[in-house]
């Protein structure tokens, strides 16, 4: 995709959507006897979500897993946009479009494997991490360098903020 391209889309966003496993975490989980225990997720991908709501930008997880730690990361990060144990994503998009007002254009949307492959390719801007598969990575107009849990959600929340002219990082020197 052409840089300018690339810009324009990001331009135009007002929701980010997310998968979970794979992008906000590393894909990996810890089981017990009880099930899962933990998930490990980097805190940049949380400022990611502060960043983008900063310029305006709302943030939701959509996930097929049903999972209360993807709940309890939510919660800190005020993101109300969240949808647990969807299996198939294309059809839960129409309906945000819808409850929100938006359309397909004005929204982002960064997975990682194949169960994100239909919605990649009805939003206006489709991303994956560095180490998605190959599936996501041809249905993705923007590959991460960052992979799944180590600040891909992060990259793409930059991309879109300096293309919407916010939120810059802060200088160190600055006073």
């Amino acid at each position: 995709m052409k840089h300018a391209d690339l810009v324009a889309k990001a331009r135009r966003i007002k929701l980010v959507l997310t998968d979970c496993d794979g992008v906000l975490t590393d894909g990996g989980v810890y089981y017990g006897e009880s099930g899962e225990v933990l998930k490990r997720f980097n805190i940049r991908d949380g400022m990611g979500v502060e960043r983008l709501r900063a310029v305006g930008v709302d943030t939701g997880i959509v996930t097929g897993e049903r999972s209360p730690s993807v709940s309890k990361r939510a919660e800190k990060l005020k993101i109300t946009e969240l949808h647990l144990g969807i299996k198939d994503k294309a059809p839960l998009l129409a309906e945000i479009l819808t409850r929100l007002g938006l359309t397909a254009e004005e929204v982002a949307f960064i997975g990682d494997d194949t169960n994100d492959v239909a919605i990649l390719g009805l939003v206006g801007l489709a991303a994956c991490p560095g180490d998605a598969t190959v599936f996501a990575r041809e249905a993705a107009d923007y590959q991460c360098q960052a992979f799944g849990g180590q600040g891909a959600f992060r990259e793409l929340a930059e991309l879109i903020i300096s293309h919407k002219g916010g939120a810059p990082v802060p200088n160190r020197g600055a006073e």
